[in-house]
């Protein structure tokens, strides 16, 4: 492709490229004329020219193989040369020397005698004009190295732009969904703390605190994606506290972890708590006597399940996804594609499932696993059973 692009390049750079362009097809034509000549007068036993053609031979292989090595090695002292016109002059040069001794010493010591052989007189005049074919060779292969490169460079970076730009994309994408406390919650929160200040201060303190403790969490947590399980955890905790000093006896949770290190392992931010905050809106408050929330994480078969369980009315057949769980599903897609899933079921009981594959959550700490010791928080593994 980079060849192609050359050419294109080439033929949008006006009679300049055309030129250049008609030139080397002409060499190529020419220089392959030039071989099937020499071949076929090579291996003609009764041509008395046949070593002279075999002296030529080797002296063109020699001469290609110098170009090559002068091109490649140039290109090591060429970035301190500034001018393009510079490169080329200094290219020749260095060609010429070299074309000019390892050919003096072939002929010399070898070639000529070679020749010899099948002629008393050899004709060397206009040798000079043969020996400008490698110079010649050389600065139009220079060239195209030097085409090559810029647009092998420029690609690089065009690829790199994308990446970033694809990146920035799910950057954007994942602080857009990064899951906001509901202005509902807060709305009701403030209505129940102003409700207790009179009659209950002591549940009014206690309802603010939590609030002030989960708010430090949602607000110190910019530019950063992940956190433990433990930290969700806690963070859930604070918020189903505050629900509870609103729902009084109708709200109790339990949060059961089958092996306590699962705690430690790095999952999204605000991954749990739109799957409680809409368990108890479309679950707990729509049912008039006490209800239950348990959540549950377990790992089986190379995935970690962390379900979400509540009494409330059974899902309807065509969920309808609301803020909450799209987020999930969207965060899901961005991580982790095929290796992230979230699943409803009604049977045997009422929960949404999140399953993650194992392989894919690192053990190595992320960005923003300390957020909660940032904000001040508890973050003991210790999951302790609520039930008020």
């Amino acid at each position: 492709m980079t060849g192609v692009s050359v050419f294109r390049g080439l033929f949008r750079r006006g009679w300049e490229g055309w030129l250049l362009s008609i030139l080397v097809c002409m060499m190529m034509v020419y220089g392959v004329s030039g071989i099937i000549y020499f071949t076929l007068q090579m291996t003609n036993p009764q041509n008395p020219f046949s070593n002279a053609f075999t002296a030529v031979l080797i002296s063109n292989f020699t001469n290609a193989f110098i170009v090559i090595v002068c091109c490649f090695l140039f290109r090591l002292v060429a970035p301190k040369i500034k001018s393009a016109g510079l490169h080329h002059l200094y290219l020749s040069l260095i060609v010429a020397v070299l074309i000019f001794i390892v050919n003096g010493f072939l002929w010399r010591f070898w070639l000529l005698d070679m020749i010899r052989g099948n002629q008393s007189e050899v004709n060397t005049s206009g040798s000079w004009a043969y020996m400008m074919a490698p110079i010649l060779v050389a600065n139009i292969f220079y060239y195209f190295q030097r085409q090559a490169q810029t647009f092998t460079r420029k690609i690089s970076e065009q690829e790199y732009q994308l990446l970033t730009l694809e990146k920035l994309k799910t950057r954007a994408e994942l602080e857009a969904l990064q899951a906001k406390i509901n202005p509902h919650f807060l709305y009701n929160a403030l209505n129940s703390i102003a409700g207790l200040v009179h009659d209950e201060p002591d549940r009014a303190e206690r309802m603010v605190l939590l609030l002030s403790k989960l708010f430090r969490y949602t607000t110190g947590l910019k530019d950063k994606y992940f956190s433990s399980i433990a930290t969700e955890l806690e963070m859930v905790r604070t918020y189903l506290e505050v629900e509870q000093v609103r729902f009084g006896d109708r709200l109790s949770y339990r949060i059961d972890i089958a092996d306590p290190t699962l705690t430690d392992l790095p999952i999204p931010q605000f991954l749990l708590q739109p799957l409680v905050e809409n368990a108890i809106k479309h679950g707990i408050a729509k049912i008039a006597g006490p209800g239950g929330i348990i959540i549950r994480i377990q790992a089986e078969a190379g995935w970690l399940n962390l379900r979400i369980h509540d009494s409330g009315p059974s899902f309807p057949e065509q969920l309808m996804s609301g803020y909450g769980l799209q987020s999930i599903q969207d965060k899901l897609r961005l991580l982790y594609g095929d290796d992230g899933r979230m699943l409803v079921h009604n049977q045997p009981q009422k929960e949404i499932v999140i399953q993650l594959k194992i392989e894919r959550l690192t053990s190595a700490v992320p960005v923003g696993m300390n957020a909660w010791a940032d904000a001040g928080l508890n973050t003991e593994s210790t999951i302790a059973c609520k039930n008020t």
